[in-house]
């Protein structure tokens, strides 16, 4: 039997796994239960707008995202991309220089406003006592205890380590796990300049990754079906059944591209599963909430992302600097749980932006548009010893892909990415295929 692949779930995960298979020509079926693809890094409209289900950042240590993009022809222009800054109005303003590493953040700290001589020498002590230790802990602690030991100032613990720990883990500070934060630092910040870039998209996350993929698949033959839910794999003698698969194929390998709370109910029929189904089952997960609020007339901020302090918002992107409609602004609240509703969290947020840019003459208009929308799973919480599963599974050829599979990053695209190829690669060893080359596609 050729071999025949199913991918369940068409996130950034799945539909990277599908497209390097696809490139080696092994034939696959990728199911989405939702009508949108991207997973939890997808668009959705509402109310005539078109807008992401949370707020994504990439980095340019986003080496295999960046990779796959460029692969699927999709142009840089469609990422907003710039030297690493941190920009707090009236309180911080920090920007890596365009200097090779490690002067473009030696030199970004030298010259940050909102900084004095004790911040800047701790950010440094920090990464000095990483880099001695090749950014290996003895033990994992809490990003907290971190920098605790490195004597962090009160001041960068606020406006700069804690907001990047909560970006990047989305797990608070004193929950956080400082291996998976120091992997971070390693190979953004303490890496090379263009490493530490941040890159904004400025297209919706579904047309960044999953149109251009699924037009690849298409292109190789390869099928792609949303409004399709998978309720169960078996196995016969024919190989992999798919409860709900419309053509009743059957399958030599299954891709279980889902999030780890659905493996449960997709994989009952297993017993060998029963004791990864209840690791899964005990993950904690970590909720993002993004507050859309669209101006008329346009309010535009200083940057197209900023940090916010001492209020409920942590970041906001002004979407009108980033290709979207002017005036359209995203108010991200990351691992901060909370009893609001969503009326009263747009109300926050227009409280908070108001009182910021709003000025003594002129009082900020209510928006004109308002949209509250909470990933209550929108990441494993990323904490020390967090349970995290490998690709293979008890099941032969039953494999494991998402941004919780085990990784050096947090859960973001780039380990959605990863885990998705290698998913891919794995199935490669296992029917005697040769990974196709890096950088070419066809």
């Amino acid at each position: 039997m050729s071999p025949h692949v199913a991918v369940i779930g068409g996130g950034w995960a799945g539909l990277a796994c599908a497209v390097e298979l696809a490139r080696a020509n092994v034939q696959v079926t990728v199911f989405e239960s939702a009508g949108t693809l991207g997973g939890r890094a997808r668009a959705i409209e509402k109310d005539g707008w078109r807008v992401d289900n949370g707020q994504h950042i990439l980095i340019g240590a986003y080496t295999e995202t960046l990779r796959m993009l460029r692969l699927l022809g999709v142009s840089p222009k469609r990422l907003y991309t710039r030297p690493f800054f941190v920009h707090i109005p009236g309180v911080l303003d920090l920007q890596a220089a365009e200097l090779p590493a490690p002067f473009h953040l030696a030199v970004g700290l030298l010259r940050a406003k909102g900084l004095n001589w004790a911040d800047r020498r701790a950010a440094l002590r920090l990464l000095r006592t990483l880099k001695r230790t090749k950014f290996r802990l003895a033990q994992d602690i809490t990003v907290r205890k971190l920098l605790t030991q490195t004597r962090q100032t009160a001041k960068l613990c606020e406006l700069l380590w804690e907001p990047l720990c909560v970006a990047a883990l989305n797990t608070p500070a004193e929950r956080a796990s400082a291996q998976v934060f120091a992997n971070v630092l390693r190979d953004s910040v303490a890496a090379s300049a263009s490493a530490s870039e941040v890159l904004i998209p400025r297209t919706d996350l579904t047309e960044l990754l999953p149109v251009p993929a699924v037009l690849y698949l298409s292109r190789k033959g390869q099928s792609v079906h949303t409004m399709t839910r998978i309720r169960n794999v078996t196995r016969d003698e024919h190989g992999f059944r798919l409860e709900g698969d419309p053509f009743d194929a059957a399958y030599t390998h299954v891709v279980l591209a889902t999030g780890p709370w659905q493996v449960a109910d997709i994989t009952a029929s297993f017993s060998e599963m029963e004791r990864l189904r209840s690791q899964l089952s005990d993950m904690r997960h970590e909720a993002i909430t993004t507050a859309y609020l669209a101006y008329d007339p346009p309010l535009t901020l200083p940057k197209p992302m900023i940090g916010l302090t001492d209020g409920l918002l942590q970041w906001v992107f002004d979407r009108g600097q980033l290709g979207g409609p002017a005036g359209l602004l995203a108010g991200v609240v990351s691992a901060a749980s909370t009893n609001l509703s969503r009326e009263e969290i747009a109300l926050r947020a227009h409280q908070e932006i108001e009182k910021r840019f709003a000025t003594d003459s002129k009082h900020l208009p209510a928006p004109k548009w308002a949209q509250v929308i909470t990933e209550k799973r929108a990441t494993f919480a990323c904490e020390p010893g967090a349970f995290r599963p490998i690709t293979v599974t008890p099941v032969k050829n039953l494999y494991l892909a998402g941004d919780y599979v085990a990784s050096d990053y947090p859960a973001t695209l780039e380990s959605a990415v990863r885990s998705g190829l290698t998913a891919a690669r794995t199935i490669f060893r296992a029917i005697g295929v040769a990974t196709p080359n890096l950088f070419s596609i066809d």
